[in-house]
Order: C-alpha cells, then structure tokens, then sequence
C-alpha cells in the first residue's frame, strides 16, 4: 500500500514540503520511506515522564532498521502526584484529551504513517491509546516503567501513597516532622511512574492485555536496562504492523477490551481503569459498558497482592515473571480471548504460548484457586444514591458492607480540613460532592484526602463517597464517580448532614435511607 505520506513527498508540487524535509535529516533515499511518528510525553514535570526521553531516541533506531523514517515529536504531561489536593487538580483528567488531541493534530497534519508512543505518568497512558484508536493507523504503545520503592530506615518499603498518608498520621498527632521529613525524603529514589498498583501501572498492564504493548513489557522499573530493549523493538514491531496492514481497531475489539478488565480485576487495579478503558472503546468505537465491568469481575478473582492495599509493587511483579504470570492464569481458566490479534502480529495466545510465563508464586501473585477476593478487584455499585452507576475498589476494602451517618461536603477543601481537623468519627461516610467533570470541574482525583483519612486512622471504619474520583494509589472504603453529579440534580446533591448511607459491595448497592417522599 502507497504511504500516506507521500501526501508530502511526492511530485514536483511536493518540492517545498520535501525542501523542509531535508532539513531535519531525510535525504533522496527517505522519501519513498514510511514515516512513523514517534510521540513522546517526556517532560521534567514529574519523574515519571523523565525516562520517555531516552526510550524514543532508542526506538527511532528500531523503526530506522525496520526500513522506516521516524520524526520524533512530544506533547504535554501533567503529574498528578503534585497536582493533587489543590486547584491544579482540575487539569488532570482534561489532560488525557489534549495529549490525545495533540498527537491526533500532528499525525494528521504532517501524513504520518504510524505511530509509537510513550507514556509515564497517569493521563498520559490512555491519551496515547486513545490517540492510536482514534488515527487508526499502525501502533504501538511503550511504558517508561515505574519508580523504584523507597526504603524507610526501619526497612519497610515506601512510595509516594506513604507520603499522603503521613500528612494525615501527622496532622492527627501520630508521627512528628522528623518522621513526616524522614518519609518524604526515602519516598521516591528513582525516576519512573508510582510504583504500586496505581493507576500507571494499571494503564500500562491494560496496554499489554488489550494488545497494544509488546508482551512482558509493562512491569519492568524506568530504571531497568530492558526498558531500551523494548523501545528499540517497538520500533521494530510498528514497521511489521505497517507492512501487515493491522491497525488499531484490529487490536482493540471488545474481546480485548474485556481482557483488559480481567487483568485489572485479577491485578486489582485503578478505579481510573473505568473511565480510561470507556474512553478509549469510544474511540475504538467499541461499545463498552460499565455492566461489563461487573459481568467479567465475577468471574476473576483478585490475585496480586500489591499497594496501595497489599504489600507489593510493579518491580516485585516483574521479579516473579511479569503480567503475563497472570494473563496466564487468566487463559488456563478459560477467562481470555485467545485470538484477539496484538502488535507482534500475533494473537494473545500465541504470544503467551511464546513466552511460557512461570507460574504465580503464591505471594506477589496468589494462584487462582487461593485468590485474595473470591471476585474482582473493581464493582460497579447502583442504588437510590447512585441511579446512573458509581465505582468502588474491592481490592482496598476487607469487609461487604458499611452503613453510616453523612457528613457532607461541597468540595474537596472541606472534607479535608475536616479530616485533618480530627472531626471525622467512626462510621461516618464523608459524602464530598460537587466534584464530578461539570461541577467541579475537571473531577479532580482525592489521593490527598484519602491518604489522610487512612493515616489519620480512619481508612477502616470510615466511607467516603463522591462525585468526583480517585487516584490509583486510593484504598479503603471510597466510592467514587457516582452518576448523576450533584450538579445535574443528582441524588447526592440532596443528602443532609446526618442522613444514613449504606453499602453493599457483594449485592453492588448503594443508598441513601431516606424515604422518597422526603426526598
């Protein structure tokens, strides 16, 4: 098939696109070749782009050796970690779309053929994949890799969740400065993304379930010398998709899509997965559901014991074998579409036939029959608060049910001051509305009033819920994305102070007690 970008290269006419051409590099031999855009998020906002740099000029040389030409460009990053708590918040999400958007612009206006993106920090993984569904042209997707853990003097493993939930064992008088100082500065040692279960590295187990990554490629640290391996034959492995003729939309199908879910329940992953996985079946033009999400987690057990609510992080999952450990699993029992074809060309099960992926080693990764919840680490929740759906993390949470009295915020700030304060008591529900995309807006995530309910002693015997959402690195009983906001008249615009709110994760409810006459 003709390049689409001798759009720009071909023909007398073509002399002062060729002329600019020339300029950055390209020579008489170049212009009959596949230009592949090579878009990377890399930036010194946060350190988990940090590595992005590096990994792009590496896969530059894969597609070059692949026969391709590869023009390198970037688009924004936003770091959650240090826009959380704060106004800065309300960019986050929105940036997925720009750097969606970013990416869609440049492929489009310069003709390029293909595309290898990276990505680190949380939005900036689904904007690349949204990108690639929507341009529907070859590609292929690359992590930068996570942040190696912290080390507290005492030996126990740190990252920057520990930091979070600090401020609020400090703030109720648990730990001094010196101990606040002390975790802040062991927290983060290394550049990468978040190092638990969060929702980098959720996004970026989705890649390679879906079939957008190369297989065992998302768990290894930003650190770790395969990280350039990975680049250089992504380079190499966009130029086969190129001469395949496979694109996006081959790979992400709904039976992808629904791998996808049983890796995130399985790994217990981020509630973000929800509103990332729906966002890119939209531009795959898949019809995704949130009752797709609850159909594949009753099937999956959760499995890997990692942060924010077990013990592990990314890096020990890759020491016992990577994600495929669990894609593994997940095809023995039957829970994965085998055929669904991925950038090696391949179908998933002939990539893990390939790999032959060790078994779970019983601690980082549980075995199935011995899982950690008997259901999947996500659920969707409906009832009288939350007509239109909300979402909460199973895996953080180890008891079914929580009843309570309301104590209501509208916004952030509030509940925080609240929880810092020490005025929020066991049993309450923390009901914190007027967060969601249109009312906040942006749905700013709330890792910095959750990491504090859990430092400050509340993560067990106290609920949050919320129109807004969460960062990955939330655990304990939240409940986020509630449907309808408040600002659209939603229920939950309507509780009161004191109102009893009630839980049901195994029965997927949620509701607020209040008779609908009162209401």
């Amino acid at each position: 098939m003709k390049p689409r970008s001798h759009d720009v290269t071909e023909g007398p006419a073509k002399a002062p696109a060729r002329a600019m051409l020339r300029a950055i590099g390209m020579t008489e031999d170049d212009f009959d070749k596949a230009q592949v855009g090579v878009a990377s998020s890399w930036n010194e906002v946060t350190p988990c782009n940090m590595p992005l740099d590096a990994l792009a000029k590496r896969c530059k040389a894969g597609v070059a050796e692949a026969g391709g030409f590869p023009i390198e460009f970037n688009t924004i990053a936003v770091s959650d970690g240090i826009s959380m708590g704060h106004e800065g918040m309300r960019a986050s999400l929105v940036s997925r779309e720009i750097i969606a958007d970013s990416v869609e612009a440049v492929m489009h206006a310069e003709r390029l053929d293909a595309l290898v993106s990276f990505a680190g920090c949380d939005k900036s993984l689904p904007g690349m994949m949204m990108a690639a569904a929507r341009i529907n042209l070859p590609s292929v997707f690359v992590y930068g890799g996570s942040i190696m853990p912290g080390r507290h003097p005492d030996g126990r493993a740190l990252d920057v969740v520990s930091v979070f939930e600090a401020v609020g064992a400090h703030a109720v008088g648990g730990i001094d400065d010196e101990e606040l100082l002390t975790i802040e500065r062991e927290a983060c040692p290394t550049i990468g993304s978040c190092g638990g279960m969060f929702t980098a590295n959720t996004m970026a187990s989705i890649g390679e379930a879906i079939g957008m990554s190369l297989p065992g490629s998302a768990s290894a640290a930003a650190i770790d010398s395969r990280r350039a391996d990975v680049a250089y034959a992504s380079g190499v492995a966009v130029m086969n998709l190129l001469r395949e003729g496979i694109r996006p939309r081959h790979i992400m199908t709904k039976g992808a899509f629904e791998n996808a879910i049983a890796a995130v329940m399985a790994l217990g992953g981020s509630t973000n997965a929800v509103l990332h996985l729906l966002a890119m079946a939209f531009e795959a033009d898949v019809e995704l559901e949130l009752e797709d999400f609850n159909r594949v987690g009753a099937k999956v057990p959760h499995l890997a014991d990692t942060k924010p609510h077990g013990q592990y992080h990314m890096v020990d999952i890759d020491r016992i074998g990577g994600v495929p450990v669990v894609l593994q699993m997940l095809a023995e029992e039957g829970l994965l579409h085998l055929d669904e074809v991925t950038v090696t060309g391949k179908t998933m099960g002939e990539n893990l036939a390939l790999l032959d992926a060790p078994p779970p080693d019983g601690d980082v990764v549980h075995a199935f029959d011995d899982p950690i919840h008997a259901v999947g680490g996500l659920a969707v929740l409906r009832g009288s608060l939350a007509p239109r759906g909300a979402v909460v993390k199973v895996a953080g949470i180890d008891f079914d049910h929580f009843e309570g009295r309301a104590r209501v915020f509208d916004g952030e700030d509030g509940a925080m001051a609240a929880v810092l304060g020490d005025r929020i008591e066991a049993g309450d529900v923390v009901v914190i509305r007027y967060e969601g995309p249109k009312g906040g807006p942006g749905m700013r995530e709330m890792l910095a009033i959750t990491g504090a309910m859990k430092g400050a002693g509340r993560g067990g015997d106290a609920a949050l819920v919320t129109d807004g959402r969460f960062s990955g690195g939330t655990h304990g009983f939240c409940i986020g994305h509630v449907a309808p906001e408040a600002v659209d008249g939603g229920p939950i615009a309507l509780v009161e102070e004191g109102d009893r709110i009630a839980i049901d994760v195994v029965g997927h409810t949620i509701d607020l007690l209040v008779d609908e006459a009162t209401l």
